[in-house]
């Protein structure tokens, strides 16, 4: 397996230090979905940054790691659903699955909870974590979509629904005894149905 420092080019000598805070998130983004392992020095050597600057950015490794997985879970419910042409509950029906399909089986992911199974499980799961609240919030905005432009009414309150769908996909994505995939997005897609269903 490639390393994660023999796929960064260190900066060239003289090179100013202007890169961004974006710019590192764009770069662990890409390690990431290249199955390589987040390194933090690696990432500030090749933008000419600080770890210190990196750190006080997002926190810690796990942060910077946990803003790459949300904000992957943000695109791809973005994309799925500009690429979804039904409405209400089919509408989110298919976007859901498609994404929750998708995370199952990339090899990205795969690759994480093989190398960091325990910190990973964590990372995706904790309600005080970064990708939790923020995939809520995500599915949140899909549902307001959904409700102002298809009328979609659902059956149970939007943020109590949005939370719980984010819970079922967790459920169902992740093995918590094993800290590793699940991936049964066949009984995730039953139970789906039935939470999205109105009155």
């Amino acid at each position: 397996m490639t390393t994660t420092a023999g796929a960064l080019t260190p900066r060239p000598p003289g090179r100013p230090a202007s890169a961004s805070k974006a710019e590192v998130l764009a770069v662990a983004t890409k390690l990431f979905l290249q199955g390589e392992r987040l390194d933090v020095q690696a990432i500030a050597t090749e933008l000419g940054v600080s770890r210190a600057t990196i750190y006080r950015w997002y926190g810690s490794r796990e942060g910077l790691l946990g803003t790459v997985l949300a904000s992957e879970f943000e695109r791809r419910i973005e994309s799925a659903d500009a690429a979804c042409d039904a409405r209400g509950a089919t509408r989110l029906l298919i976007v859901i699955e498609r994404v929750v399909r998708e995370i199952a089986e990339h090899h990205a992911m795969q690759r994480y909870f093989e190398n960091e199974p325990t910190s990973a499980f964590r990372i995706l799961t904790s309600s005080g974590g970064i990708v939790q609240p923020r995939a809520v919030s995500t599915i949140e905005k899909l549902l307001d979509r959904v409700i102002d432009e298809d009328g979609y009414r659902p059956s149970i309150e939007r943020s109590t629904l949005a939370y719980t769908l984010v819970r079922l996909g967790e459920a169902f994505l992740y093995n918590d005894a094993a800290a590793g995939l699940r991936g049964d997005i066949d009984r995730a897609a039953e139970v789906l149905v039935a939470l999205l269903r109105t009155d």
